[in-house]
């Protein structure tokens, strides 16, 4: 780990969200601070149109633990997968979606549990959501299973602690055009063996901002990233 770094960074992307981000980044730093963890949040903009940047350093100037990158819009796997890469000299990588869907107060368990393990993961209970998004959960878990082997059920969680040195070299190995970078991680934590946790933790469903993808284009894009998982599997 570089010197001055801290042992856990939060990947946090961000695409409209103005109605929300403010208060998920402030429960964030509240409860990484209450667990007394050296942290640093390091939230992306995905291109948004709305004041989610402005927010965004609003609270970088209030809080100097959080650290504001500003891209162009390029989804929410290409996304995580730039934060991923420029953050994996620390211990820990977690990361979560700014939608608030899932609590940060889930996050002690996830964090008093690392020990003895290199991926520790979520597991979505009471789900709800269109139902074209849950097929294609469904589709990505049997494709893990198939090519990579059993081991993790929701593999498409955005809910994941992830030791870095273990990933590092997946994180280097995948295009930056990476439809589904969470769900390949997954596939390599079964393939290898990874000494990997599951936790349930309770979902509800998004009711501000907007996604990022939607209708035919999250199909095409969905197909490419099942594609984009297959041809990885080969180059391991």
């Amino acid at each position: 780990m570089t010197l001055g770094r801290p042992e856990l960074v939060v990947i946090l992307p961000a695409y409209n969200e103005e109605e929300i981000i403010g208060k998920v980044m402030d429960d964030w730093a509240r409860e990484l601070e209450r667990l007394q963890i050296n942290f640093e949040i390091h939230a992306y903009n995905d291109g948004s149109k709305d004041n989610t940047l402005k927010i965004l350093k609003e609270n970088a100037a209030k809080n100097r633990k959080i650290v504001v990158h500003h891209k162009s819009n390029t989804g929410h796997g290409p996304t995580i997968l730039l934060g991923y890469r420029e953050n994996s000299d620390v211990k820990w990588i977690f990361q979560t979606d700014s939608d608030n869907e899932i609590s940060t107060q889930l996050f002690e368990e996830f964090w008093q549990r690392r020990k003895g393990f290199d991926f520790l993961i979520g597991r979505r209970v009471v789900r709800e959501g269109p139902l074209s998004r849950r097929f294609i959960s469904f589709a990505a878990r049997m494709l893990i299973r198939i090519f990579y082997g059993p081991g993790v059920h929701d593999v498409n969680c955005p809910y994941r602690l992830m030791k870095s040195d273990v990933f590092k070299s997946a994180f280097s190995m995948m295009k930056i055009n990476t439809f589904a970078p969470n769900v390949i991680i997954s596939g390599v934590a079964c393939k290898n063996n990874y000494r990997t946790l599951e936790i349930p933790v309770s979902y509800s469903q998004r009711t501000t901002g907007e996604v990022s993808i939607r209708r035919w284009k999250l199909f095409k894009g969905a197909l490419e990233g099942l594609w984009q998982t297959i041809l990885f599997r080969f180059r391991m």
